[in-house]
């Protein structure tokens, strides 16, 4: 394609962008009401038309009035997560529950039902695309999730419980928010900040010039909480930010009863229980399994509880020798939950000689984007360009396009790197907007990549920790997959339709190449020298690579087996935290204190989309795993096996299955031998 003909596609995709300084809380509810009851009588003018059902009838005009709900509620969705204010969150609470009812009604729409089944028993079935087929499919098994199949009086209360799920959701995440920002720590004391690299002290010191007061502030946003964990010798300082951290949100700690997520998760898990038994399933671990990979809670239960066997030995070295060293080395004589990441980083610094601070100055944020934009040219033949003056909700966030070898416009993106006040924590990706194809043309993806670094301080460039590198890796991974899905057809394009448990297949995959020194050299660059990473500093990095891997698998097993024991057995009477007390005596070999409420900041499983699915991360990383090994095989910058990957993966959405895609590029199925020997836990 011509260099103006990718100008033409960018225009055309730039001028559909959200208005984001046009934005007006206060109108949001009413621009919502209005648009879903317009959206509401077309498709029942729709449905009122005689003829036979087809594609272009029924489905394309289906998805062009949930295009139009979406490209207004995506930007509103979004700002409440990077943006928030009294007046979003006012605006976001009341329209949220119409946004709701829309889907919810969607689903129990007897006509539409009976369109799409028609379509799917109609002999026009087997001419459509296998794009189309699979979205009909889905349509067909969503309706049945979504309660068609009940009577009145239980789609009433299907109804409801759905729209109490989300406004619960929603309220969960703002007590996070709100718990994050309630508590901070002021000190004009210098020598209570013993140990914290030069970094976090500029950031401390900004901080308390933007909150008008001398000396340095620390606040629990992750730029300032992981590093005063891992490097503060302050033991006291310690203890305060991990008692605020880890009770945040709940009837413990500083801020005890402030916002307390205890009754929400009660009332969350009652009511998905009830969810899953209305449309007929045991509990709602098998219900959300309905559209995963897994084939049964027992399958997931016994994949989980396989890798903790394999994994728990390796941890309980690594646990020993945490504690020896702080016995011998740091006078500690018991270890407690807010000496562990300090103790790790003096014995990593001990056995290692690296830590993240030394790596941090090699890793500027510019550089390493461009180092990725560098990767991604060669590994998919991708091109990636900034676009200037684009309407944005904050001054650091950038806007950048993505073109492919044949210079065609896949897709677009929102980088918004930085930690701010109003910002939800963590880091992901979100639609903005959804390929598909229009009447009038092809519709370009949008995706928002959002994390939670630390911003420039004192006109440095924002200097990345090796790890961070690796969360914008990950991100990106799933960006790829939205943006580069060649699927026309929206419910299967990009993410949409792919099992929650292959979701994570690209994320964890695009991760590896942080760890290859080709990669690497393209990432790093000196902020002051512009030299890439030294050659006696990159192997002390990669040797530390599997620096307490055991610890860390066993850390996300108990979130997942916690997650999934909480949706498969629950009852009236579960206790919450005796089920996570129960995990941890299986699983763990550090056992936080009795306090500690790490359950009322999950938002993964409350606030997001991973309710009995946050195992998804460990199933989908055996996939990546193995996925990454045939690139070692083969060549870690392999173009033709990176086309593959690219056409077999990233290209095809949601519109085939999951694990007959993985074999098609794998050629079997998938092994966790790769997963276990690059965490190095092989024996």
């Amino acid at each position: 394609m011509s260099a103006p003909a990718l100008a033409t596609e960018l225009s055309h995709a730039l001028a559909s962008l959200p208005r984001y300084s046009a934005i007006d809380p206060t109108a949001v509810p009413a621009e919502v009401a209005a648009l879903v009851a317009d959206n509401e009588r077309g498709i029942e003018a729709m449905l009122d038309e005689p003829g036979p059902v087809t594609w272009e009838g029924l489905c394309a005009r289906l998805d062009d009035y949930n295009d139009r709900l979406n490209r207004l509620w995506s930007p509103i969705r979004h700002l409440h997560s990077v943006a928030d204010s009294e007046a979003l969150r006012a605006a976001y609470a009341e329209a949220l529950p119409q946004v709701v009812r829309y889907g919810t009604a969607q689903m129990q729409n007897d006509r539409l039902c009976a369109a799409y089944r028609d379509l799917i028993e109609s002999a026009d079935f087997a001419q459509l695309s296998p794009a189309r087929q699979q979205a009909v499919r889905h349509a067909v098994r969503d309706f049945r999730l979504g309660g068609i199949e009940l009577d009145a009086e239980k789609r009433a209360r299907f109804s409801a419980v759905q729209q109490r799920l989300t406004e619960l959701g929603r309220r969960f995440e703002e007590h996070v928010l709100d718990a994050t920002r309630a508590w901070h720590f002021h000190t004009e004391d210098r020598a209570r900040l013993a140990g914290l690299p030069p970094s976090l002290l500029g950031l401390a010191a900004q901080n308390a010039a933007q909150a008008g007061k001398p000396g340095w502030l620390l606040t629990l946003d992750m730029p300032c909480y992981l590093p005063t964990m891992t490097y503060a010798e302050d033991r006291s300082l310690r203890e305060a930010l991990y008692r605020a951290y880890s009770t945040r949100a709940s009837d413990q700690g500083p801020k005890a009863g402030q916002h307390d997520n205890g009754p929400l998760i009660a009332e969350m898990l009652a009511l998905r229980h009830e969810l899953a038994q209305l449309v007929g399933f045991a509990d709602y671990a098998d219900y959300s399994l309905a559209t995963k990979m897994a084939p049964s809670a027992a399958g997931v239960i016994a994949f989980l509880r396989d890798l903790a066997a394999r994994s728990k030995p390796h941890a309980a070295r690594e646990v020993a020798e945490l504690e020896r060293h702080a016995r011998e080395h740091l006078g500690l004589d018991a270890l407690e939950a807010w000496d562990v990441a300090y103790v790790s980083e003096q014995l990593r610094q001990t056995c290692y000689d690296i830590s993240q601070e030394a790596l941090r100055p090699y890793f500027p944020a510019p550089r390493a984007i461009e180092g990725l934009f560098g990767m991604l040219r060669r590994l998919f033949g991708l091109d990636v360009a900034r676009v200037e003056d684009v309407d944005t909700w904050h001054a650091d966030v950038e806007v950048f396009r993505i073109a492919d070898a044949n210079g065609r416009l896949r897709g677009l993106f929102y980088l918004d790197l930085y930690a701010r006040p109003g910002k939800r924590s963590g880091a992901w990706m979100d639609e903005c907007v959804v390929r598909r194809r229009r009447a009038d043309g092809l519709q370009h993806p949008v995706a928002y990549l959002t994390c939670n670094f630390t911003p420039p301080v004192d006109g440095r460039p924002s200097l990345l920790t090796h790890e961070e590198v690796i969360t914008l890796f990950h991100e990106f991974g799933h960006g790829l997959h939205h943006m580069l899905t060649l699927i026309d057809e929206a419910p299967v394009s990009g993410i949409n339709g792919v099992p929650w448990d292959a979701v994570e297949l690209p994320s964890q995959f695009l991760e590896n190449w942080c760890w290859e020194r080709e990669a690497i050299d393209l990432l790093s660059g000196h902020h002051e020298t512009g030299e890439t990473l030294p050659t006696a500093l990159f192997e002390r990095m990669l040797a530390a690579k599997g620096f307490q891997a055991g610890m860390k698998m066993l850390r996300q097993i108990e979130f997942a087996l916690f997650d999934f024991r909480l949706h498969a057995e629950y009852a009236p009477e579960l206790d919450v935290q005796q089920v996570l007390d129960e995990v941890r005596r299986e699983v763990a070999v550090l056992i936080p204190p009795a306090w500690n409420r790490f359950q009322h900041s999950f938002s993964h499983i409350f606030g997001g989309g991973y309710a009995a699915g946050y195992y998804s991360y460990k199933w989908a990383e055996v996939l990546a795993a193995d996925a990454y090994a045939r690139f070692e095989s083969e060549g870690v910058f392999n173009r033709a096996v990176g086309e593959e990957f690219m056409s077999t993966i990233l290209e095809t959405g949601g519109a085939f299955d999951a694990m007959t895609l993985f074999r098609r590029f794998r050629g079997r199925d998938p092994q966790p031998e790769a997963l276990l020997r690059r965490s190095g836990l092989l024996s």
